[in-house]
């Protein structure tokens, strides 16, 4: 069965850092495309940034200078690393795997 299972959020205060874990099981993972998203309160779901199978990342504008992504295919582990965290970061993140599937979510704080 096709899992994922996020990890690594909480409140922190802005300016602070966090690292975010995503782990896989069941297929869809190594040598896959892998993103991270996030869902604000009252808002859609946004992408953040993703990694191909070869690990070339990408973000999103916000993201980008701040996150880095990463992934380790031997542990079938996906992180994301957050720097120099807004209030505008908070939200409910999700990693999604190599079908377009998605975890329970990981949420993040951010006070001011």
């Amino acid at each position: 069965q096709v899992q994922l299972v996020e990890s690594g959020g909480g409140s922190v205060q802005a300016g602070g850092s966090l690292k975010l874990a995503c782990v896989g099981s069941g297929g869809a993972f190594k040598w896959n495309p892998l993103g991270w998203y996030r869902q604000a309160p009252g808002k859609e779901r946004e992408f953040v940034a993703a990694i191909s199978g070869a690990g070339a990342p990408t973000y999103s504008d916000s993201a980008k200078g701040r996150f880095t992504i990463s992934r380790d295919d031997a542990k079938k582990t996906l992180f994301l690393t957050m720097f120099n965290l807004r209030p505008e970061d908070t939200g409910v993140y999700y990693c999604r795997n190599g079908l377009n599937m998605y975890g329970m979510g990981t949420q993040v704080t951010v006070s001011a």
